[in-house]
């Protein structure tokens, strides 16, 4: 067996990296990256496969703008980083994307539950969205670690290295703008989901039981009886007056609440 190269250190990547002009780069400076309930799901499923240790390796990456491109599309994430060597490294990020027919079970549920179809064509992920997912047999977000691969063409040995962790957070901040792009992953762009959304919503038989509101205008605005325990002893139209203090003037001899009684007392006749 040869020996080993003397010299191998020359092709360890030195730790600077090369500057990237208008690279994509996280907002967030310091603290938390994700802000949305979804983006914050993403980081901890990944923290739940055992590669959310190693990070923040990358964090420093992506608030740098290492990141040269990066693009979103059915099964997954395609990107290029830039190290210290010439030639920015390939990044990809996989998940396997659902077939037609899971997606229209993923569509049937979210059409039949319309605080979910209200919040999709909104442009908000509802919160319970991986309930729907769960319930025809499929997850959302990975849920073990062959639903996720993570490939680099640097040397590391780690995974995630650096430059897929740097992936990672500005994927994140994408899901804070634009919570389709989960879907997206997984197989539906937006204009497809919502189109199909309204698609089943207005094909949906209407309720079984109730009236048409044009049925019931006729009475839609009447009441029943007064229920009994709201009835009690009618009170003198004029026993406000009872309660007003003395006026401090009279009126041709008279105080001001007796000459206002017989009027309260006739518009309480009245109604």
């Amino acid at each position: 067996m040869p020996d080993p190269d003397p010299f191998w250190w020359r092709d360890a990547e030195p730790s600077r990296p090369r500057k990237v002009e208008g690279g994509i780069q996280i907002h967030s400076t310091r603290g938390q990256v994700a802000r949305t309930w979804w983006s914050q799901r993403f980081l901890s499923v990944l923290e739940s496969l055992g590669v959310g240790g190693r990070l923040s390796r990358g964090r420093s990456y992506a608030r740098a703008g290492q990141i040269v491109s990066l693009t979103i599309d059915v099964g997954g994430v395609v990107a290029q980083v830039q190290g210290s060597r010439p030639q920015p490294y390939q990044v990809r990020l996989g998940v396997p994307a659902f077939g037609k027919a899971e997606w229209a079970a993923v569509a049937q549920a979210l059409a039949d539950e319309a605080a979910y179809a209200a919040a999709l064509l909104n442009g908000e992920m509802p919160r319970d969205i991986e309930r729907v997912f769960e319930a025809v047999g499929l997850s959302l977000f990975p849920a073990n670690e062959r639903d996720l691969a993570m490939d680099c063409s640097c040397p590391d040995y780690a995974v995630p290295c650096k430059h897929l962790a740097a992936v990672c957070y500005v994927l994140a901040e994408r899901f804070d703008a634009d919570p389709f792009q989960i879907l997206a992953m997984r197989g539906r762009h937006r204009d497809a989901l919502l189109e199909e959304l309204r698609t089943r919503r207005s094909a949906a038989p209407p309720p079984a039981h109730g009236e048409d509101l044009s049925e019931v205008m006729d009475r839609f605005w009447v009441g029943g009886d007064v229920p009994e325990q709201f009835a009690g002893p009618r009170t003198p139209p004029d026993a406000l007056l009872d309660q007003v203090p003395p006026f401090p003037i009279e009126v041709r001899g008279e105080q001001v609440a007796q000459l206002l009684r017989p009027a309260y007392r006739a518009l309480g006749a009245e109604i």
